[in-house]
This record gives structure tokens, C-alpha cells and sequence, in this order.
């Protein structure tokens, strides 16, 4: 094409990227993160009842098991997250690839490589729609089908002008509103699987030579112009020759949305250096936090995961931040202290994001001392990365939270992917 769309541009530079094996390494990694929740979701009760209407209707194709996968997976808040694009990639894009590698019997390397390939077109695509988008938009459900359909089309070897039909109509399919918040209803969960299940459909029929929408990014009718007020659409494909956005991804520790992980980050190093009791609690943050996670008063474990409030309470008066901080009794127990706690937006935390997802948290105590911890990045970033040891930790807690026998086994199949081994049963019944 003379003058080739952006998604005909995003696709040529996603192909022409080279994969070094520290590539291959990571992003076995987060297909291990991935999938462990999924299957950690399934012990929930939004995933009870995904496995019970998969038991119901017969989940046998791959785009039904890709967006059973994606849902499941984006269940209880502990997927990583992609600071720039707002992206939880790993939800989509991981269970599309599961759900074409294994139809397809693809293995290792190939697998590996639609994985990149996925986060890269989602992620790239997030960090063009520009800030005003994420206040409606659910950036995972509206910038996810392209990653899904991105991994599905480099799993079944797509020529170029396939794929912008692939991605073009995936594009069609983005929808995704932060309406849900409202009453915590499940829809989250439904944002990520059927993201996962577009970019599988829109694959599948662009194999078989079904068009779409060369320029569904920029068109007059495309996304930027009917969502997008403030897109950026040169971040599309600006800096090729950068790392992989996967390498750019973050992990997260806690289960809780990720604007509170700076915060809770922070008030875990102050419940260390507290002696005495606590009088008051600040936190300073960025606007997106409070929009999502301004909640003094959270009436479910769901929104309990949206609550600063909530989740600065729990780091500073439990040893972990786990399942349990969130359950009724964790928010019986943590309400005199929840109710001390303010939150503000405040500088540098607002300039910096979304680069940057920073907090602070300050305590004053009843004697009048004043102690404050500060957060540039939040555990888990790649500048403040888990290590090996945590990231294992935290995947066998998962693994063995959703019932899985034998955690070690699955864990090591799974990173063997970067070895080029065949993809392991996961054994997901429904």
C-alpha cells in the first residue's frame, strides 16, 4: 500500500521485531502469571458461574474457551497491568493464544512469540487513545481485541494483509464502560473474555480471507474518532526499536485494582516504623486512582479491591495484603481505621502517570509524629520488579488457591515453553 494505515504499520513493526531469548524467558513468565489466575478465578463466584453456564452451553471451540479463559483470568484482581496503556494484557491475550495453540497443537516457541506479538499490538494501541478514553472506556476491553488478535494471527501465520483484516475487525468488536463500578457488578470479568474472544474470531476469519477495516484506528469513523478526544496516534508505532512492551509490564503481588498497589507499597513500610497509635492517614495520588478507587466505604470484597481507603487500612494493619484482607470480616475489622484515612490527588503523582504510577501515604499518630513513605513505582513495576523467588511464591499461592495437585509441575511446563517444549493440559474443566 503506497500510504499504509497505522495498523498496516503496527503489524510490520511487530514482525520485524527481533526476539532475543531473555524475550522468550519473560514472556513464558507471563503466560505462567496468566494462566494461574485463570485458573486461581475459577475459586470465586463470578468463576463458579462461568464454569457452571461453560458446563451448561458446551465450551468446545476456541473462541468460547478463549473468552472463558480471559474472564477467569481477570477475576480477582491479581493479572499484571501495563502502566502506559492501562492495559491488563495478559488477560487477553494469553488465553487467546491457549485457545488457538492448543486447536492448532502449536508449542514453545511459536507460542511465546504470539504472546509478544499480543501485548505489543494492546499495549501500543493503549497508549494512543490518550487519557480522556480510560475515563469511560475500559482500556483492557477496548485496546485488548487487537492484542488477542494480533497473538491469534502469528499463531496461524497470517500474511500482512490478512492481519490488518484480522485486527480491523476486532477493532469493530471494542466496546468496554466503566459503568459496572456502580454496583460491582461482574462485568469486568466479561470485558476481558470477550476481548480474548474477538481477536480469536477476527482471526479465524480473516483466515479464511473475511475483510475488514484497514484503518480502524484513524479512520473518520474508526476508534480514535469515536472515543478517543485526546488520542495520540503516533504512539502507535513510535519507538520500534525499543523493548518489547511485555518487558515493560507489571506484575502485581497484591490482589487489588493497581492503582492502589503505590499506596499499599507504601503504608506496608509504615506499619514496620509505627509505634504508637495511628490518628490519621493521607494519601496523595494521581486523578485516575481516586475516579476508580475513591471508595470510604466498600461494601463487597469486589469493592474493597477498589478502595484506597480499604487497601491502605489493610497494609497497614495485617502482615499480608492477601485474599483475606478483602472478605467481610477483613472489612468489619478494618473499618474504625479505614474511616481515618483521606485521599487527594497531589504532585509529582498526577504530572508522572500514566508513566509513572506513584503514591504517598502519610500517618500522623496520636503523639503528633508525622511519618511519610513515597512511592515513585509500585512493587511489581519493571523498575521495582518481583523477583524470581516472589514471582514463584506468588504463583504457586495461586495455583494451590484454585485447587491445581501438583503447582510445581504445571509451573515448570509452562516456563519450559521458552525451551520450545509442547504446551501442557491444563486441565480446565467445565
Amino acid at each position: 500500500m503506497a500510504n499504509p494505515t497505522l495498523t498496516q504499520q503496527l503489524i510490520e513493526l511487530i514482525m520485524n521485531k527481533p526476539i532475543a531469548p531473555v524475550d522468550f524467558q519473560q514472556a513464558a513468565m507471563f503466560t505462567l502469571d496468566a494462566l494461574a489466575n485463570a485458573l486461581a478465578g475459577r475459586v470465586s463466584e463470578p468463576g463458579a458461574l462461568l464454569l457452571r453456564w461453560a458446563d451448561a452451553t458446551g465450551v468446545i471451540d476456541a473462541e468460547r474457551r478463549a473468552f472463558l479463559l480471559g474472564a477467569l483470568t481477570h477475576i480477582l484482581e491479581t493479572d499484571d497491568l501495563h502502566r502506559a496503556s492501562v492495559v491488563h494484557p495478559g488477560c487477553v491475550v494469553v488465553p487467546a493464544v491457549w485457545a488457538i495453540a492448543t486447536r492448532e497443537r502449536q508449542r514453545g516457541h511459536a507460542v511465546l512469540r504470539a504472546v509478544l506479538w499480543g501485548f505489543e499490538a494492546a499495549t501500543r494501541i493503549g497508549m494512543a487513545v490518550g487519557p480522556t478514553h480510560y475515563r469511560i472506556w475500559h482500556n483492557t476491553a477496548t485496546c485488548g481485541p487487537y492484542g488477542s488478535a494480533m497473538a491469534a494471527a502469528a499463531l496461524l501465520k497470517l500474511d500482512v494483509p490478512a492481519t490488518v483484516h484480522a485486527l480491523g475487525n476486532a477493532g469493530t468488536q471494542s466496546s468496554g464502560l466503566w459503568q459496572f463500578l456502580e454496583t460491582g457488578a461482574m462485568t469486568k470479568h466479561l470485558h476481558a473474555g470477550r476481548a480474548a474472544a474477538a481477536g480469536v474470531l477476527a482471526a479465524d476469519l480473516a483466515r479464511f480471507g473475511f475483510t475488514g477495516p484497514p484503518a480502524i484506528l484513524e479512520g473518520a469513523k474508526g476508534l480514535f474518532a469515536a472515543a478517543c478526544p485526546d488520542a495520540d496516534p503516533d504512539a502507535v508505532v513510535r519507538d520500534p526499536d525499543g523493548p518489547w512492551q511485555l518487558l515493560q509490564t507489571s506484575i502485581k503481588p497484591w490482589p487489588s485494582c493497581r492503582h492502589t498497589h503505590p499506596a499499599i507499597d507504601a503504608a506496608c513500610e509504615l506499619r514496620h516504623a509505627v509505634i504508637g497509635p495511628i490518628e490519621q492517614i493521607e494519601v496523595e495520588t494521581y486523578p485516575a486512582a481516586l475516579e476508580v478507587c475513591n471508595r470510604p466505604a466498600p461494601q463487597s470484597d469486589y469493592e474493597a479491591k477498589f478502595s484506597l481507603h480499604h487497601c491502605v487500612a489493610a497494609a497497614l494493619m495485617r502482615e499480608t495484603v492477601d485474599f483475606a484482607a478483602f472478605t467481610a470480616t477483613a472489612r468489619i475489622e478494618l473499618a474504625n481505621m479505614r474511616e481515618r484515612v483521606t485521599v487527594r490527588v497531589a504532585e509529582p503523582y498526577a504530572s508522572s502517570y500514566p508513566q509513572a504510577w506513584g503514591s504517598a501515604v502519610t500517618i500522623t499518630l496520636q503523639s503528633g509524629e508525622r511519618l511519610t513513605v513515597r512511592r515513585t513505582h509500585a512493587k511489581g513495576d519493571p523498575e521495582a520488579a518481583l523477583t524470581c523467588v516472589e514471582l514463584i511464591a506468588k504463583t504457586r499461592m495461586l495455583l494451590t488457591h484454585g485447587g491445581v495437585p501438583d503447582p510445581d509441575r504445571l509451573m515448570t511446563a509452562i516456563l519450559a515453553l521458552a525451551d520450545d517444549a509442547p504446551l501442557p493440559e491444563l486441565y480446565l474443566t467445565y
